[in-house]
């Protein structure tokens, strides 16, 4: 069993792993602290089982992390990290394809449980919050929008990522390495099967992903 822990704060990183240890003997681990370096590592090594992915690290941007992980390793299973966990977010990483949602708060105990939950392919989701998401189905919107994401290939989620970072088609092209009218293309079936226009409207379903990091605050 290969694991990949992504978060970007070692100490907490440290600490997932060594639970990883206790309920997965043996498992190999591998440590990240990018959303860039996840990519690699799993460009690297694609049959990797489970990846831990904090929700607010570098490269990430909130759920559109899992949104492209989902697209582009179907096969491996992703579950969430953060103490950003109310339940408003919890659902909606579920709704966009997380197996899980593990707290940061997590007392040892829980985080072994939530650990063996998903490395079982079962559901894992804070138990505070457990009857509030049962008793209040996530928003259809929201549904609709994990549904035309998962249906773009991961090519087609790579674009589109590229042109929510404001990318010309041009460059696009030149970090692919494809040929412009490829990307004309891709932009033309991504626009159909996400019901949008035009590139700003896409780019716009895509942002709809971003969540702030309540940790952070603002510099006076």
């Amino acid at each position: 069993m290969r694991i990949l822990i992504a978060d970007d704060h070692p100490l907490f990183r440290g600490a997932l792993a060594q639970a990883v240890r206790t309920v997965a003997a043996g498992a190999q681990i591998e440590e990240v602290g990018s959303f860039d370096a996840a990519l690699a590592e799993l460009a690297a090594y694609p049959h990797t089982d489970l990846v831990l992915l904090d929700l607010h690290m570098p490269g990430s941007h909130g759920l559109m992390a899992l949104a492209t992980l989902r697209a582009e390793y179907p096969a491996v299973a992703v579950a969430m990290v953060s103490a950003h966990d109310d339940v408003t977010t919890v659902q909606r990483a579920l709704v966009h394809g997380a197996l899980g949602f593990i707290s940061k708060r997590s007392s040892l105990d829980e985080l072994q449980a939530a650990l063996r939950t998903v490395l079982a392919a079962q559901t894992w989701v804070p138990p505070p919050l457990r009857e509030d998401l049962s008793s209040h189905p996530p928003a259809l919107a929201e549904r609709h929008l994990a549904a035309r994401l998962a249906a773009l290939s991961p090519q087609q989620m790579r674009v589109l990522v590229l042109v929510a970072d404001g990318l010309l088609n041009k460059q696009i092209a030149d970090r692919l390495g494809v040929q412009e009218r490829t990307i004309k293309a891709h932009l033309s079936a991504i626009f159909e099967r996400l019901d949008v226009r035009n590139r700003t409207q896409a780019s716009v379903l895509l942002r709809s992903l971003e969540l702030a990091d309540p940790a952070q605050r603002l510099d006076p």
